[in-house]
């Protein structure tokens, strides 16, 4: 049987480079340049460019990529697709295209299994009502899988991760322990189970995210992929210049990946996340009742992970019931902003 995540040293979100890393390679980097177009660039890490086309529409554009993060093929091009696809939508976008992005060890992989993990992300494009376009392949050390994805959104509507308010109401849409379970699963150590519950997760479309983004009371939007739930949100915080306050017992969590972090098993990147940003958050009443485990949960690296609304507090029962009818049942409440020096205090 292929292992394909015996193929890569990472997998996932996780092989993203670490926050800290990744500012100091782009430090010098003239990437913010002035363009009227240009709605959203680079300025406050956002999840897409957006280009506005007329009066009545922008273009979102976005690059995911990863090496693999389950061993199934079509599993790993599902998981790849509905991540890249995510990005669209948290901009509060429509996905109308996408490009193949595609790096394998042509000399040791078989061919099925490659077709395979093609047929998986084509799947997911068929799902979104988009076609896949094309693409780019290369002959790489290790399997790389992901899509360029395009969506369009009417101007006006684009959901940034820089606008949120004071009293907002915080809602994440999917639960954490994604990347706990998946470094499981890659030590042999995740039930069947728990495979397939994390598996829904993972391939769950975000498409929610282009109503949400009609809706005038979601102020702001992310969604929680590679630098964990802190750091997409820390994102968040410095972009509008406020504070946020959660609860980390409110905050949805596999119930398999309570059990499994609580063993020690995470993947490196949650410790690389934690440390590149733990100077911003406060453990505020906690003493030591939040363990070490407890709070790398918090910075677990989300592979194709939930959506972060910003909600004003009078349209919360609103937008939660329109989450639950639509499937995202695991959507919670799990804290508030406040003015206040950007950072996040976490309580119990």
């Amino acid at each position: 049987m292929i292992r394909l995540t015996q193929y890569s040293h990472g997998g996932g979100c996780g092989c993203k480079i670490a926050p800290a890393q990744l500012a100091e390679i782009l430090r010098q980097v003239p990437l913010n340049q002035a363009l009227g177009q240009l709605l959203v660039g680079t300025q406050t890490s956002d999840d897409a460019a957006v280009y506005q086309l007329n009066d009545h529409q922008a273009l979102v554009l976005t690059t995911d990529f990863f090496m693999p993060i389950v061993d199934e093929p079509v599993d790993f091009g599902r998981i790849a697709a509905t991540n890249a696809l995510s990005d669209v939508y948290a901009m509060g976008g429509t996905p109308i295209l996408a490009l193949a992005v595609l790096g394998m060890p042509i000399n040791t992989l078989p061919m099925d299994a490659i077709q395979s993990i093609m047929l998986g992300g084509a799947a997911v494009c068929q799902e979104a009502g988009i076609p896949l376009a094309g693409g780019h392949s290369i002959d790489s050390p290790e399997p790389i899988f992901g899509l360029v994805a395009a969506g369009l959104v009417h101007p006006m509507h684009v959901r940034r991760n820089a606008t949120a308010k004071p009293q907002d109401k915080l809602i994440l849409t999917k639960p954490l322990g994604i990347g706990v379970m998946t470094t499981a699963l890659k030590k042999g150590q995740l039930t069947p189970d728990a495979y397939k519950s994390v598996l829904q997760v993972m391939t769950q479309l975000n498409r929610v995210g282009a109503t949400l983004a009609t809706n005038p009371d979601v102020h702001a939007m992310t969604d929680v992929t590679g630098f964990g739930l802190l750091g997409h949100l820390l994102e968040v915080c410095r972009g509008s210049a406020v504070k946020a306050e959660i609860s980390f017992s409110k905050i949805p969590i596999l119930p398999e990946a309570l059990t499994l972090a609580s063993q020690g098993i995470f993947p490196g990147a949650a410790q690389r996340n934690w440390d590149g940003y733990q100077s911003q958050i406060q453990l505020t009443g906690l003493g030591d009742t939040l363990v070490k485990w407890e709070t790398l949960l918090l910075a677990d690296p989300q592979t194709s992970g939930g959506l972060l609304l910003c909600v004003a507090p009078d349209s919360v029962s609103t937008i939660l019931e329109q989450l639950l009818t639509e499937g995202y049942g695991f959507s919670t409440v799990i804290g508030e902003f406040i003015q206040g020096e950007p950072g996040i205090e976490v309580k119990r």
